[in-house]
């Protein structure tokens, strides 16, 4: 397979200098944030991968648009372009804004879960954000998560699956009036970035509706799902990816996302469902916390990018170049024999902590480790998702570590080049080859909600 196959679908107009720091200076700065990463200044940060989230290059066509935001109030121009955009590619008939998919959720929250006696959120994997709205109402997000799903080194073209044997099992056994609602993670973000095929978010919205329970995705990264399922799922060869989309949203009640993400903005989210009264009970709740139902924490400029990011982040030959990159680095550091999630996702690769380090023990966080390894040697930020990003301190004390411990490598869209993944495979072969040259493993100072990890602080043991 050439690599001409996976060039850029772009060229570049503007470029943002990089800063080099020495180790020394790299060393300090991780010192006064308590070895935190997430605390780290941007500038002191050469290659940044910490997060998708918000990181994307706009287009020209989208820095233009800027100019054509309409920031009036209430009816703005730039708010329906906004909603005819996602109303076209997501078949949802009512639109609602947020200023983020975190804002989403917590609507989404409101919404569903206040005022009842819930104890679970059902998911195929939960993320961060999602399992902390569900514990801001008491509740717990259940990951029911295929197995392959947990197996990092093996081969299955659909990791993401939520397994539906696990659902039925799990709503028989607790009850329909102890589960808010049922979430499908497209892709699922906390193991690797994995897809989840057509067929699974079928059949699990069959058994969801079944029982009458409501059936959402949260679709921060919607569009690189419907790459994987056109490349990967029979059928779906000669679709569009838009029609692919549109197909997708057809088996759900309504959806959340960050447009952080898929949508190629810096800012921006939305809620969205079929329900007419929902509608209003949602556009009614979000005024007091994120604006009036036309631009939902939104200046008009941002929806006016964000009307144009939806088709460019759909658009098949971005996806194919896009996920290519991630494709690229992936084969990168198969040369060096990293342990990392395969295949490879859409929006990052994920190395695999516990056999990368095999030395650090769980409970030491052999991924943070990692983590500040790799900003120590060349200043590449990574985010370390796994032993501390999602264990659980039980009321007794003692800690629950999860099934996985990755540590993701997240690809910003439109910025960074196949040089910068050089490095970045690089820089982790030598440290995979050596093992840690700076620590024995590390120790969580703080415990609290499920991100408590974005401002823990950590005691290194140093060798």
């Amino acid at each position: 397979m050439s690599s001409s196959q996976y060039a850029e679908p772009f060229r570049i107009k503007a470029v943002e200098m990089l800063k080099k720091t020495t180790p020394e200076h790299r060393r300090e700065a991780l010192e006064k944030v308590a070895w935190n990463v997430f605390q780290l200044k941007a500038e002191d940060v050469y290659i940044d991968c910490l997060t998708d989230s918000g990181t994307s290059a706009m287009s020209n066509r989208q820095w233009a648009a800027l100019m054509m935001g309409d920031e009036s109030y209430a009816g703005c121009e730039s708010f329906y372009r906004f909603e005819a955009a996602i109303k076209d590619l997501t078949g949802f008939p009512f639109v609602v804004p947020t200023h983020q998919g975190r804002a989403a959720d917590n609507l989404l929250g409101r919404m569903f879960y206040k005022g009842h006696n819930y104890k679970f959120v059902v998911t195929n994997m939960a993320f961060d954000s999602t399992r902390g709205a569900a514990m801001n109402f008491d509740m717990w997000a259940e990951d029911l998560l295929d197995d392959p799903g947990y197996d990092s080194q093996s081969y299955h073209p659909f990791k993401g699956n939520m397994s539906p044997q696990k659902l039925e099992d799990f709503i028989k056994k607790h009850g329909r009036e102890a589960i808010g609602m049922v979430i499908m993670t497209i892709t699922c973000n906390t193991n690797g970035g994995q897809p989840v095929s057509m067929a699974n978010i079928k059949e699990c919205g069959e058994i969801a509706h079944k029982y009458g329970l409501p059936y959402f995705a949260d679709a921060a990264r919607c569009f690189e799902n419907c790459y994987f399922i056109k490349e990967r799922e029979e059928g779906y060869k000669d679709k569009d990816i838009r029609d692919i989309a549109r197909e997708m949203f057809s088996y759900f009640d309504g959806a959340t996302m960050s447009i952080k993400k898929d949508g190629l903005v810096n800012m921006g989210g939305y809620f969205c469902c079929r329900d007419e009264e929902l509608y209003h009970r949602a556009a009614n709740d979000n005024m007091a916390y994120e604006g009036f139902q036309t631009y939902g924490g939104l200046a008009g400029r941002d929806l006016e990018a964000i009307a144009i990011g939806m088709y460019e982040g759909s658009d098949y030959e971005y996806l194919k170049g896009r996920i290519g990159q991630v494709e690229y680095l992936g084969k990168r550091l198969d040369e060096f024999g990293v342990p990392f999630v395969r295949p490879t996702g859409g929006n990052g690769v994920y190395v695999d902590a516990r056999l990368f380090y095999k030395d650090i023990p769980p409970e030491k966080f052999p991924g943070l480790c990692l983590a500040a390894d790799a900003y120590l040697v060349s200043g590449i930020r990574i985010a370390e998702l796994g032993a501390s990003a999602f264990a659980v301190k039980q009321p007794d004390g003692t800690i629950k570590l999860p099934e996985i411990d990755y540590v993701r490598i997240a690809i910003s869209r439109r910025v960074y080049t196949n040089s910068h993944m050089d490095i970045i495979a690089e820089t982790l072969g030598e440290l995979y080859k050596s093992g840690s040259p700076n620590f024995k493993g590390m120790d969580k100072k703080d415990w609290g909600r499920a991100d408590s990890h974005f401002n823990s602080h950590y005691i290194p043991e140093f060798k």
